[in-house]
């Protein structure tokens, strides 16, 4: 049966305390990242999978893992590697027999993607064939063998890094594996203050323990709630706008006819309206507003767009693009 319960602020403030003790926890071991953090929340309570990328030693893996402590859920990582194999992710049928009765047969073996909240350590180290394996997963959570259908465990989170430094042994991850993950999130390096404070705090003695404030049950609720956020009909049309204005065939902006080859696509404005959503729920909120929008428009679009060799010779970016969107389409 259908959740009913109507979205009130005494709802929102209930479901909300907790995610609130998941930051607290966070913080205990995660110094700065404010803007990170809140993506990976978005991500959570908008269902979607988010891609993390940023230079070594920025604490990515770290703060996954932080996440997956924070929260009742089972949690799994797996590191990618040029010679890891589908199965090693989806898992494979083994032989057993039956010490009784003398007979054989076949038995599926779940692999590591069979969890609540799965860390895709450095995606883009592995060949596309085994990148592609986590695309039906990661679409409609489920992973079929043999024939049959398994599903995957509710809820379902894939945080994937990547190394945007090293290029050499590695993957591009492919448009359709991208269009996969709701938020493409950029881990930068922390101020001065929040350096000091990393190496103060990881070169003592002591250590930081993480717990667990948030169950399954509770992420699935926010992420009921989330959807019942409503969104204005003239912030939709401006959602509308903003994704048909990366297509270079069909854009009233100068700066995406030059530097685009590709635009995003209708996933992008369900990803936009999303994440809108899950932010103003994260804040409180009880309707979207246009900075949840202007927040979140590079996180959805930047790895959704492919840049023309006149924009790269430029030396622009994605973010560049989604910029001159923003500018050249005032909000409502």
């Amino acid at each position: 049966m259908a959740d009913t319960t109507p979205l009130t602020e005494a709802a929102v403030t209930a479901q909300l305390a907790a995610l609130g003790e998941v930051r607290t926890q966070i913080a205990r071991v995660i110094v700065g990242q404010t803007a990170v953090v809140e993506q990976l929340l978005v991500g959570l309570l908008a269902g979607g999978h988010c891609l993390l990328e940023g230079a070594p030693g920025l604490g990515k893996t770290l703060l996954v893992r932080a996440l997956s402590q924070a929260l009742a859920l089972e949690f799994r990582r797996i590191q990618f590697t040029p010679d890891l194999m589908p199965s090693d992710i989806l898992g494979t049928e083994i032989l057993e027999e039956d010490h009784g009765t003398g007979r054989r047969s076949f038995k599926f073996q779940k692999g590591p993607v069979f969890t609540h909240l799965l860390l895709a350590d450095e995606l883009n180290r592995t060949p596309p064939k085994t990148q592609a394996a986590l695309l039906e997963a990661m679409q409609e959570h489920t992973v079929s063998y043999a024939g049959t259908t398994w599903p995957l465990p509710e809820p379902f989170f894939v945080l994937a890094t990547q190394n945007p430094i090293e290029q050499a042994g590695t993957y591009p991850l492919p448009e359709a594996q991208l269009d996969r993950f709701l938020l493409h999130v950029r881990v930068d390096y922390p101020s001065e203050a929040e350096e000091q404070a990393i190496i103060r705090q990881t070169a003592g003695s002591a250590v930081q323990a993480i717990q667990a404030v948030m169950s399954g049950e509770q992420v699935l609720a926010l992420q009921r709630l989330t959807r019942d956020v409503p969104l204005s009909d003239p912030l939709l049309a401006w959602i509308t706008r903003l994704v048909r204005a990366t297509r270079p065939q069909d854009t009233p902006v100068t700066a995406v006819r030059e530097w685009l080859r590709w635009g995003a696509g209708p996933r992008a404005g369900q990803a936009l309206a999303l994440a809108a959503k899950a932010r103003a729920l994260l804040h409180g909120r009880l309707a979207v507003t246009r900075d949840d929008i202007r927040a979140l428009a590079a996180p959805v679009l930047r790895h959704r767009l492919l840049l023309s060799f006149a924009a790269e010779a430029e030396g622009r970016s994605t973010d560049d693009v989604v910029a001159a969107v923003l500018d050249a389409l005032p909000a409502p």
